[in-house]
């Protein structure tokens, strides 16, 4: 497949531990987009190692922050460098490169924030207490966001740049999707959800976020809420 010619669009992927599946994902953006960057979170494996013969942009935290925290590093550094358009794409194999497109698409038709939805979409070989816990977390995300949404957590998502200035992750681990989509609210900004495909592998499965940690994050989300 030929690179894209829309320079303007950085790919942002947060990687922590993933060097068995890594450097094929990254391959697979390289392919299409010529703008990827890398943010090792401190891994304590060979993820930072086995990406270095590609060309992308790679960078490493000297400490491990969280998910979050290498979402809006990769997120400032793609805007420092002119991004026009910045995806986040997790870096365990269960996004679609050819569901970025899509998402572009509906910037380009004026949505500020473009949100892949697995429910609008497909999955594969998606655990039913997954599947579970992702409709708790959506309701949660209704009641506090009042969006209606069909997806909350999916990590597959396009902001313009202006949309990108306006944010500003504070949830380092894996609270941000809650907190972009409350921050996307506040802001007024225009959303668009889109169908995307959600590839689950015993290697996703094992390495992710798990079912009972999901449930945590959003009684914490809660409980913060009635704290402020």
């Amino acid at each position: 497949m030929e690179q894209s010619s829309d320079f303007g669009v950085w790919i942002v992927v947060p990687a922590y531990n993933e060097e068995q599946v890594v450097h094929s994902v990254v391959s697979s953006l390289l392919q299409r987009y010529e703008n990827v960057v890398v943010v090792d979170d401190n891994s304590q494996d060979h993820t930072y190692d086995v990406l270095t013969d590609l060309k992308l942009h790679l960078l490493r935290h000297p400490t491990n922050l969280g998910q979050g925290a290498a979402l809006q590093t990769g997120i400032s550094y793609a805007l420092q460098r002119g991004a026009s358009v910045i995806v986040t794409f997790d870096s365990d194999g269960q996004h679609a490169v050819g569901d970025i497109e899509v998402l572009c698409r509906a910037l380009a038709g004026g949505a500020d924030v473009a949100l892949g939805s697995r429910f609008l979409g497909a999955t594969v070989r998606m655990p039913l207490l997954r599947k579970i816990v992702l409709k708790i977390a959506i309701l949660y995300q209704r009641l506090t966001s009042g969006l209606k949404l069909t997806d909350a957590h999916c990590g597959l998502r396009a902001m313009s740049a202006k949309a990108a200035k306006s944010i500003l992750i504070r949830e380092n681990r894996m609270a941000h999707a809650s907190e972009l989509i409350e921050q996307f609210a506040k802001l007024n900004l225009r959303i668009e959800e889109v169908p995307v495909t959600i590839t689950y592998s015993e290697y996703s499965l094992v390495k992710g976020q798990s079912s009972l940690n999901a449930i945590n994050i959003i009684l914490q989300l809660l409980m913060n809420r009635f704290r402020k």
